[in-house]
């Protein structure tokens, strides 16, 4: 069996529609200018357009154009949002496919490093079996809000942004920042759970969020095994970490801002291993890309740029018949 798999060979069966990453790595990497956001946006529109066709976003893709995700995933789920729906539905299935390539990640680990201790190997066995649990609990939580597998289309940006053929980097990448990410979108899932007193949502999230944790401490652990004694290779493994945590901000949707739409998880994370000083580097990450103002006034001005060019179209095709 092949070492080291590009995230291109990760194999799914038809019910999934695979979407170029490369949109989804652009808002963590945006300046905080309206233009700039309008302007790489735009570029990607074909890419974008063509991902969503035949699926549940293309709605939301013909309602705003290109940049119909900031509407989904910069604005928090609150009970009683007019697009609760969309939000539960593209948020959970983006769970669910986190939690595969998650898997992925962690047995992949089984077999890319075949001289790693038998300790790490135990730990990614066991991350592997909880990962797999928790694909069937999203499955039935994606069943839960109204959805089903493939509804939208999967980027594998994670599992491409996540891995590394350095196993310190992996577990730093995969355990640190992956299920790092996990726990603030865990957490957040179970705050929306109890306002809306859905104790199916609360308890499901609660269970992967302990895991979570547990996998998140595996990466701590050995991150810190792994370059013991080296502390340049240590270095490099926290500015891949620094990296990957950069790209999960997701353009500042998770953050440490009160109005942002997935909080860090500050004491989940304390109890994972990280340092204080490590979650304040993550809250200045996150800061890093586009405000939530920017966002929302480059989304108007996307959104109007959408409605004239399906003006145009239908004019032209009115005017051909």
């Amino acid at each position: 069996m092949k070492r080291f798999i590009h995230f291109d060979e990760l194999a799914r069966d038809s019910r999934f529609v695979r979407q170029d990453s490369a949109a989804n790595n652009l808002l963590a990497m945006l300046p905080d200018d309206v233009d700039t956001v309008v302007d790489v946006i735009e570029k990607f529109d074909p890419i974008i357009e063509a991902s969503v066709r035949g699926t549940a976003a293309e709605p939301l893709y013909e309602e705003y154009g290109p940049a119909f995700q900031l509407v989904v995933i910069n604005e928090p789920i609150l009970a009683g949002d007019p697009k609760l729906t969309e939000r539960l539905q593209m948020r959970v299935h983006g769970i669910l496919v986190g939690e595969m390539q998650a898997l992925e990640g962690a047995a992949r680990s089984l077999w890319d490093f075949p001289d790693a201790p038998w300790e790490f190997k135990m730990n990614m066995a066991r991350q592997a079996w909880d990962e797999a649990r928790h694909v069937q609990i999203q499955e039935k939580l994606l069943q839960h809000v109204g959805g089903e597998i493939g509804m939208y289309p999967e980027s594998t940006f994670l599992f491409e942004a996540a891995c590394s053929e350095d196993p310190a980097m992996r577990v730093a990448g995969v355990n640190r920042g992956l299920e790092g990410l996990a726990c603030d979108v865990f957490r957040d899932m179970m705050r929306y759970g109890v306002a809306a007193r859905d104790e199916t949502m609360t308890q499901a999230m609660d269970f992967v969020l302990a895991d979570e944790i547990t996998h998140v401490r595996f990466g701590s652990e050995w991150v810190k095994e792994f370059t013991r004694n080296d502390p340049e290779h240590f270095a490099r493994t926290q500015d891949f970490r620094r990296e990957v945590d950069r790209r999960f901000s997701l353009g500042g949707a998770r953050s440490a801002s009160p109005d942002a739409a997935i909080q860090i998880a500050v004491q989940d994370r304390l109890d994972a291993g990280f340092t204080k000083e490590e979650i304040d580097e993550i809250a200045t990450l996150s800061a890093g890309g586009p405000s939530k103002d920017t966002l929302q006034k480059a989304l108007v001005i996307l959104r109007e740029r959408h409605e004239a060019r399906k003006a145009q179209a239908s004019a032209g095709q009115s005017g051909a018949e």
